[in-house]
């Protein structure tokens, strides 16, 4: 079975503000984002702890950045995390993936890196 090159990477998560709005958060919809987990950008936007930085890395993720990693929130992620997508996971390149894992001294995703596109395991 082919592996998620996500569960490998993790840049996007130590790259990226992780910004979304504020009616996500588990106080105002039942199994959203931990509201523990969140700070409060203005009136209408919340995002992920530690990604607001000059050197982001949101609070959910877990594990070493290009080793092995996870989302502690999988299920329970915001929009912004859910709309992400890896480089070529749908046929196609994602120029912020492929920024992210430069800036953490990683290669981009190749057409190869999802073997089957859209038939893949989820990541954690």
């Amino acid at each position: 079975m082919a592996t998620n090159p996500c569960l490998e990477c993790g840049a996007c998560c130590a790259f990226y503000r992780a910004s979304f709005y504020w009616a996500e958060a588990d106080d105002a919809t039942p199994d959203g984002v931990p509201t523990e987990l969140t700070e409060k950008l203005n009136d209408f936007f919340l995002a992920m702890k530690g990604s607001t930085g000059s050197k982001p890395r949101c609070v959910a993720l877990m594990g070493i950045i290009g080793k092995s990693v996870h989302c502690q929130i999988y299920q329970r992620r915001s929009s912004a995390c859910r709309e992400f997508e890896a480089s070529w996971k749908d046929g196609q390149t994602n120029p912020r993936c492929d920024k992210a894992r430069i800036a953490w001294g990683l290669p981009p995703l190749e057409p190869g890196a999802w073997p089957n596109p859209g038939n893949f395991p989820k990541a954690a």
